[in-house]
């Protein structure tokens, strides 16, 4: 009796030694099941980033009171096509550098610009432009093939390309300059669509502006 008593402890205890490492292996095995998923999704997320989105560092004032210099934006550039309205960061090989911009109007759009009258009109129809800071003055350096009358030009967007203007109208080289003119739109790289990094001004003053997605 006692010999069989032995034996069924002893088979007990060889079975506990043989599923204790079991349930040891189990969450190891758990654990590391979920690390390869952080990983994966870690590596999903990256691509996409990769292939959908960049980040730009705006530099200079041209597209005050909306942007300003040092501040850094996420931008869309995958399967984007250009609309009336986007903010949209290109190559401009007239300055040799790339800009960022508002898009104002897209091929075969008719844009007109009245000094006289402060508007901007697209085929026609005025747009509202409550993001400006101040009046639009008319400079001696705009293209003047564009030039109708005075204070006043019109122009028609070719096949392939955008006209567009920076928000400070009166301190950005645009597509009223002969050296920027009508934007390519194998040129264009994307369309700015979230501010991540607000910056500071020369003196170390904070910009103006929010984290968050731009209108």
């Amino acid at each position: 009796m006692e010999n069989q008593e032995n034996i069924k402890i002893g088979d007990n205890a060889e079975a506990a030694a043989k599923t204790a490492p079991a349930k040891k292996n189990s969450l190891f095995d758990e654990m590391l099941d979920w690390v390869e998923s952080f990983v994966f999704a870690g590596f999903v997320v990256l691509l996409i980033f990769i292939f959908l989105f960049r980040t730009v560092v705006v530099e200079g004032g041209s597209m005050n009171p909306t942007l300003f210099n040092t501040q850094r934006l996420i931008l869309e550039h995958f399967n984007y096509e250009p609309s009336k309205g986007d903010i949209i960061v290109a190559n401009c090989p007239g300055l040799n550098k790339t800009i960022i911009k508002r898009c104002i109007g897209v091929a075969g759009d008719t844009v007109v610009i009245d000094y006289n009258n402060n508007t901007v009109t697209v085929n026609g129809e005025k747009l509202d432009e409550s993001y400006l800071g101040e009046e639009m003055y008319e400079l001696d350096r705009f293209d003047n093939t564009y030039k109708v009358s005075d204070g006043k030009y019109e122009y028609i967007v070719p096949d392939d390309a955008v006209f567009a203007m920076g928000d400070n109208r009166n301190a950005s080289r645009d597509s009223r300059y002969s050296e920027v003119g009508f934007i390519s739109c194998d040129d264009v790289l994307g369309r700015a669509v979230f501010r991540f990094y607000i910056g500071t001004d020369s003196s170390g003053k904070k910009n103006p502006g929010k984290i968050g997605f731009l209108k």
